[in-house]
């Protein structure tokens, strides 16, 4: 499972403090998992289904969220429209449904430039998230904390 390692890490942003950088990854390693290996296993299962035309793979949510974004109610107005629209999908096809939300936890975006150019010539770290950087030009400095 570490295979990935060995592979080029293209459009990751650059931080200027790399000791800083490392202490944060640290730190999220002695966080507990995200989601269960049972989950993991069932949703392996349902895509397997979903490859052999037995199921339909309904997959929503934000490209990048901003933390200003994730209430309560913001979650579940998304929910909610995958809700509807996998019971329609459902309905209408005949086919149980695998809905996947990607959401609360998309905070960062991959970009092909560390830089953009803006409306007024202005050299500017792009925004990668708010994982990375903050949407404010003023705060675009990437940060890992």
């Amino acid at each position: 499972p570490h295979s990935w390692r060995k592979l080029p890490a293209k459009q990751q942003p650059k931080y200027e403090n790399e000791e800083e950088l490392l202490k944060c990854i640290e730190e999220v390693k002695r966080l507990p998992p995200i989601v269960a290996t049972t989950e993991i296993d069932k949703l392996q299962s349902l895509l397997a289904e979903c490859a052999r035309g037995e199921r339909f793979l309904l997959q929503g949510g934000d490209c990048a969220e901003q933390f200003s974004d994730c209430t309560w109610d913001t979650i579940a107005a998304k929910v909610k429209i995958l809700l509807q629209m996998s019971f329609a999908i459902t309905y209408g096809a005949r086919i149980p449904t695998v809905r996947i939300g990607r959401l609360a936890g998309q905070f960062a975006k991959p970009r092909s430039s560390d830089f953009e150019i803006l409306s007024d010539g202005r050299k500017v770290f792009s925004y990668r998230g708010d994982n990375v950087n903050g949407s404010d030009i003023d705060t675009r400095n990437p940060d890992p904390k």
